[in-house]
């Protein structure tokens, strides 16, 4: 029977077990020492335990090698990539602040602007991807934040993010970014001069389709606090399994990405010489939108792309994706895995400021032989085509 004298146990109880895989350490509960370390164990924070909520060691440690990844002194981690970008804009805007956000942002990041930060009184404004450094003409005395996206997600816009941080800095604005399709291996953020780094590290990170974590990489130590304070506040808890399983995903993440981007790569190649497509949206690729600018910034490509087909009807959609077998039809992205995601036009049609008219497909390029899934697509395309002409 546990009585209330059972010690816990202590880290240095396992010391004498080594292992080539992190400890998993699970906790709701901290134990204290003293009267005194419990009445003031908030002191333990931005860094320290004090309660199952701001993190445990296993957590601490993933925090660690992100924040090693982008260049940065912190990290903090959440439950999925969405919860990351919503705690970066709950942390630093306010009722009468104004967020500029790139119209190519990810969905939901954009409806949470929209839809909760407006109702709390902030002032959302959406600015075109491409502005670069014409963005200092929509800063106001009260603009608190920029967020990026580069490449953009679906239509794959790259943003001129040393213009735009430039500007932001002789502003005093804040820049923050998602940056989860290059990942740190393909766009080092915070040398480029962003303040706040967001990745999902749903995608690469973790890399198997199996997990949901964010994280946010900044150099700032009272960003740092208030981001970990926001944690604790919102009850932001992280598993440590899933800590777990983005650490080991982190150790084969630059092999990984590296056959994903040689995969994807060719396959776009091809894709593009292909009649039936009528544009490729790969910044990596040569020829395409913003690629000099891709090329000048980043380091190596996502295995992430969009392109568009001929004009044909919604059934000829339908036939192709039933020739898929090597693709799962699937919204996410960054897995060993490949996926194949559809955007009716109508879901580009509302944004202000995008030159991407019509239906989108996005493909996500996993681990699988390139030269088989390339033969699917080819074999889908022509499905596609007898489709159209029925």
């Amino acid at each position: 029977m546990l009585n209330s004298q059972t010690p816990a146990l202590d880290a240095s109880a396992a010391g004498a077990f080594a292992s080539l895989a992190p400890p998993v350490w699970r906790a709701s509960t901290v134990v204290f020492d003293s009267l005194d370390d419990f009445v003031h164990r908030r002191n333990r924070l931005p860094d320290g335990f004090s309660y199952g909520t701001t993190g445990t060691p296993t957590q601490r440690a993933l925090e660690l090698r992100i924040a090693e990844l982008d260049g940065a002194a912190h990290c903090v981690v959440f439950p999925s990539g969405q919860a990351a970008i919503c705690s970066v804009l709950l942390a630093l805007l306010k009722k009468g602040d104004h967020l500029l956000m790139t119209d190519a942002a990810y969905g939901l990041a954009k409806s949470f602007a929209v839809e909760r930060l407006q109702a709390l009184g902030v002032e959302v404004e959406f600015y075109p991807p491409r502005i670069g450094s014409d963005i200092e003409r929509l800063i106001r005395p009260n603009t608190r934040l920029i967020w990026l996206e580069s490449p953009g997600t679906v239509t794959m816009e790259v943003e001129d993010i040393p213009a735009i941080t430039a500007v932001a800095r002789a502003r005093g604005v804040l820049t923050a970014i998602d940056n989860t399709w290059a990942s740190p291996l393909g766009f080092a953020a915070l040398a480029h001069g962003v303040d706040l780094c967001v990745h999902a590290c749903t995608k690469y990170m973790g890399g198997h389709s199996d997990v949901l974590m964010g994280s946010i990489a900044i150099q700032d130590e009272n960003l740092y606090r208030s981001l970990r304070g926001l944690q604790s506040q919102m009850g932001l808890a992280v598993s440590p399994e899933d800590c777990f399983l983005v650490a080991r995903g982190l150790d084969t993440m630059q092999v990984r990405m590296e056959r994903q981007a040689g995969s994807a790569q060719l396959i776009a190649g091809r894709l593009a010489e292909h009649p039936l497509v009528r544009r490729m949206l790969f910044p990596a690729l040569p020829g395409t939108p913003d690629h000099a600018l891709w090329a000048r910034d980043f380091k190596q490509a996502g295995c992430v792309m969009s392109l568009q087909l001929v004009d044909a009807p919604y059934d000829a959609y339908r036939a192709m994706f039933r020739e898929l077998r090597h693709f799962s039809i699937g919204a996410s992205w960054g897995g060993v895995r490949s996926i194949a995601a559809f955007y009716p036009a109508q879901e580009l049609a509302g944004r202000k400021f995008c030159d991407v008219h019509g239906p989108v497909i996005r493909l996500s390029i996993g681990l699988q032989d390139p030269q088989a899934l390339l033969d699917e697509l080819l074999g889908a395309l022509n499905a596609f085509q007898k489709s159209s002409t029925l």
